[in-house]
């Protein structure tokens, strides 16, 4: 589903080369929950930000599903990442003027025109999230793990084949963190999504199928236990 072929990320300050990721081969399998650890500032955040479009290899090729959006121009890679990834973000990222169904909906006016199929679906997502009675609430009254509750389902509500997270427990307490993880594990298992997730929990390992270290601008690749 995902295949990086010699991924290189080189960014630039003055005549100073940050070399984050160098030559990168991997293929992520449709379906599995890849979990991705590294020292702050190693490459992940890098990484899921160029598998989701969002920016671009320094030279190599990304593959998604047989289309190659690393040669995709950035109108057509946000078009791409609208239909068929989801984000989630370690700062929740809610519209603060958008309440709760608002905020679930955006992905997808953001594609097309809102039906009934799309809010009884929306609504539906709230109530697995245990959310459903918070419809109209402002994120601003909502608590850290209420916030990313509805952060992971506007991740899932336009029915995305991946799911990228990033640091999405870094903000809660380790109980409501813990909740976050349960919550993924039913949502994206149940659905047969290929997820990656970059943390530096440790309490998410029972959710990988494999574990992914990125190292000396490389990746390693071990098989959950």
């Amino acid at each position: 589903m995902i295949k990086l072929d010699k991924i290189s990320k080189i960014f630039t300050e003055g005549v100073i080369q940050h070399r984050v990721l160098v030559d990168v081969d991997f293929e992520f399998e449709s379906g599995k929950i890849y979990i991705m650890y590294g020292k702050s500032g190693s490459g992940k955040s890098t990484l899921l930000n160029l598998i989701s479009g969002i920016d671009t290899p320094t030279s190599g090729k990304i593959t998604i599903n047989g289309s190659e959006i690393s040669s995709f121009n950035e109108n057509n890679r946000t078009l791409f990442r609208r239909n068929n990834i989801g984000f989630i973000f370690q700062f929740f990222n809610l519209i603060p003027t958008l309440n709760v169904i608002e905020n679930l909906l955006l992905p997808i006016e953001l594609v097309k025109n809102l039906d009934k199929n799309d809010l009884i679906f929306a609504e539906d997502l709230l109530k697995k999230i245990g959310l459903s009675n918070r419809g109209e609430t402002y994120p601003d009254k909502l608590s850290g793990g209420e916030q990313q509750r509805v952060a992971i389902a506007r991740a899932l509500v336009h029915n995305p084949s991946i799911i990228l997270a990033d640091e999405p427990t870094g903000n809660l307490d380790y109980e409501t963190g813990k909740n976050i993880i349960e919550l993924l594990d039913n949502l994206v298992r149940k659905q047969n999504k290929t997820m990656l997730m970059a943390t530096h929990s440790q309490d998410v390992i029972g959710l990988a199928d494999y574990i992914v270290r990125v190292k000396d601008s490389k990746l390693f690749i071990d098989k959950a236990n």
